[in-house]
């Protein structure tokens, strides 16, 4: 049977506000040495419009032209830019490998390089943070160092990072799949998509699975001597990838696997992630909820899908009762019926609702 359309069915597809577009401007910015991290960017909308930092998800999803249609282009100055180590920058993990591209890649890193970015491309007074999952927690981030620099933070299925969004995602019932592969143990995204789950558990030996994160890791940070250890390596990679792809999607579209079954974007990908991922995203436990009083003095606007598995609900529930706590309520907070993708269209639609109704701007 041909399901194609009940799959396309939760996209935002033709109902794009704003049309596609092409960049004004694009480079690289040169923002550290040892390796010599260049950040690839692009510039869309009104150059002399409200500057908008677009902050991608994964860690290590990079952007795309498509990510600029959340703006009206007459009004925003959008930059697009690909985070260390992925997309278009240099150096990139696919290409010279996690030791050389995941050398000074932490948050911190991150932050200073957008501060960087702003910097080159003149941006003197505050702008709008955008940005969805692990962009959703670097703009927290970012705005917790600068708050000066923030003139709104819209954000788009929260992702705290805490322990428990990790195994939500990653863990489940993987320690004792082997033996009842279909048992509800724990919570988890499994639940919903228990054929992907075990794609990714296949990878796995029973052993491994005790903690998934930490096994694939060990399997990205080896040094393959052999073709079977790189042709294992990659296909780790392309399973780590489609899983969180696929699960993106409410309406999974299995036959259409997009940029996350591309061998290059996987191994950034996969590689990033795990990276932040072991390292508990490179930030101190409770360090985004910690400062919602400085959070709270710049009005957020929050979107996330009821059927978010990759983020799940409670993620923008926490944020939003800290928030609450700190004596400012989000200045908007929509629970779509969608899933966890930007480009689910009930996401994409309330993103650009908000930004065509934010205030504008002084000066």
């Amino acid at each position: 049977m041909d399901f194609s359309r009940l799959q396309a069915s939760s996209k935002i597809g033709d109902d794009w506000v704003y049309p596609a577009a092409t960049p004004l401007n694009s480079g690289h910015l040169a923002v550290d040495t040892g390796p010599d991290h260049r950040l690839y960017w692009e510039e869309y909308g009104n150059p002399a419009g409200e500057p908008v930092m677009f902050l991608h998800g994964g860690p290590g999803g990079a952007c795309s032209p498509e990510m600029a249609r959340f703006f009206d282009p007459a009004r925003y100055r959008v930059i697009l830019f690909d985070q260390r180590g992925c997309g278009k920058s240099e150096p990139n993990v696919a290409a010279a490998g996690p030791a050389v591209a995941l050398a000074k890649n932490t948050t911190a890193d991150l932050i200073g390089d957008i501060v960087k970015l702003r910097d080159a491309l003149g941006i003197a007074g505050p702008m709008h943070v955008f940005g969805g999952s692990w962009g959703s927690t670097l703009a927290m981030a970012y705005a917790i160092a600068h708050p000066d620099h923030c003139a709104s933070l819209i954000l788009r299925g929260i992702f705290l990072g805490a322990p428990e969004d990790l195994d939500y995602l990653y863990q489940g019932n993987a320690a004792t799949w082997h033996a009842a592969p279909y048992a509800l143990t724990a919570p988890g995204a499994y639940i919903h998509y228990p054929d992907e789950w075990a794609a990714l558990l296949a990878v796995l030996t029973p052993e491994e699975r005790t903690d998934v994160m930490a096994s694939y890791k060990a399997i990205f940070d080896m040094v393959p001597a052999n073709d079977a250890e790189r042709e294992r390596q990659l296909h780790a990679a392309l399973t780590w990838s489609l899983w969180e792809g696929v699960i993106s999607n409410m309406i999974p579209e299995a036959a259409a696997t997009g940029k996350f079954g591309d061998a290059d974007f996987a191994l950034c990908f996969a590689q990033i992630e795990a990276h932040y991922f072991a390292n508990s995203l490179f930030i101190a436990p409770g360090h985004l909820l910690g400062n919602a009083d400085v959070l709270a003095r710049i009005p957020v606007h929050i979107v996330h899908g009821r059927f978010d598995q990759v983020c799940p609900l409670t993620q923008a529930s926490r944020l939003v009762a800290a928030l609450n706590a700190a004596g400012a309520r989000p200045a908007t907070y929509a629970i779509t019926n969608a899933g966890h993708s930007a480009m689910e269209r009930e996401n994409a639609l309330a993103l650009t609702a908000i930004m065509d109704g934010l205030p504008r701007l002084a000066g």
